[in-house]
């Protein structure tokens, strides 16, 4: 498979995810026009809110491998701090869909960490004059890798996930918390 095309199904399961967080916090915040729908996703969704986490944790770790090692795409100081966070995040939700453990407060620490890098990354991006000394000067964290539909970067595509993968975990605690009090 070539490098655009991987880039392109990234990109399009990074919109996919983003589709996925919008549906989530109208459901969320819709009061009684959404109740039914709310109350669908806490109990389909719910169960499987780790295993989800997981799986997008997973994706988001083997892109970033990929386009490291096979497309060459050399990370800036601000990749490798976003990884710092998500990559563990495959190991927590990995444990927590075996053991059916509760790692919320944890996954939102990694990845709320994982995302306001993201978001100064994407920034970084747009407006170059915000970078510090702490990026290389030789592979600067300004320099753009790819973008596809006008907007969708590495640190987007990274945001993606980082948010699903909160918004996943809401589900998932709410879900437990249904649970508990019935």
């Amino acid at each position: 498979m070539s490098r655009d095309a991987v880039l392109l199904f990234l990109s399009l399961l990074a919109l996919g995810a983003q589709a996925a967080i919008i549906a989530l916090i109208v459901t969320a915040v819709g009061g009684r026009f959404t109740a039914r729908a709310r109350g669908w996703v806490v109990q389909n969704l719910g169960p499987h809110a780790s295993l989800l986490a997981f799986v997008v944790a997973a994706v988001a770790t083997a892109g970033s491998l990929y386009l490291s090692e096979v497309a060459n795409f050399t990370p800036c100081t601000l990749c490798w701090y976003q990884r710092i966070a998500m990559y563990p995040l495959v190991v927590l939700f990995g444990i927590a869909t075996w053991r059916r453990d509760d790692v919320a407060p944890y996954a939102f620490t990694l990845a709320g960490i994982g995302g306001s890098i993201s978001i100064y990354h994407m920034l970084v991006e747009r407006f170059p004059s915000l970078e510090t000394s702490s990026c290389d000067p030789t592979n600067p964290c300004s320099l753009i890798w790819t973008e596809r539909f006008g907007y969708l970067t590495i640190p987007t595509m990274a945001l993606s996930a980082f948010a699903l993968i909160v918004a996943l975990t809401l589900t998932g605690r709410a879900w437990r918390r249904s649970a508990e009090s019935e």
